[in-house]
């Protein structure tokens, strides 16, 4: 139990300091341009940070759950497709995804995903292939 707590934690981290440097540094105004151009102002009050700070831990919690029963690989696959493409999906839907993003946001998000899981199965000592 602790090498979990621990794996999601570490990992829980990493999420949280990706996602919010790549959206506070590399996005922001991506983020703000679009929601002006539909007449809103973008939700940046310190509760949207800290829903945004427990989607990060508890998305590092499922890639442990997942670590602990797949391969790194499968893991990387699944996490990223349920982390990242279903937001995205949901986000477009509604129309407020700036879509010229997602030609950093994909790469980026993958290799935020593979280090995740990389600290997951480092702590977590996962011996799957």
């Amino acid at each position: 139990m602790k090498k979990f707590a621990l794996a999601v934690l570490v990992s829980g981290i990493w999420v949280n300091f990706s996602e919010f440097v790549r959206n506070e540094f590399l996005f922001k105004q991506y983020w703000l341009d679009k929601y002006a151009s539909l007449g809103l102002e973008f939700p940046s009050d310190p509760l949207n940070g800290a829903i945004w700070g427990l989607w990060g831990f508890l998305f590092a919690g499922c890639l442990v759950y997942l670590r602990s029963k797949l391969s790194f690989m499968e893991t990387l696959s699944i996490g990223w497709l349920m982390g990242f493409v279903l937001m995205w999906l949901v986000v477009g839907n509604m129309n407020v995804l700036p879509f010229e993003l997602l030609k950093i946001a994909v790469p980026w998000s993958l290799v935020e995903v593979g280090v995740a899981v990389f600290i997951v199965q480092r702590i977590s000592g996962c011996d799957k292939s």
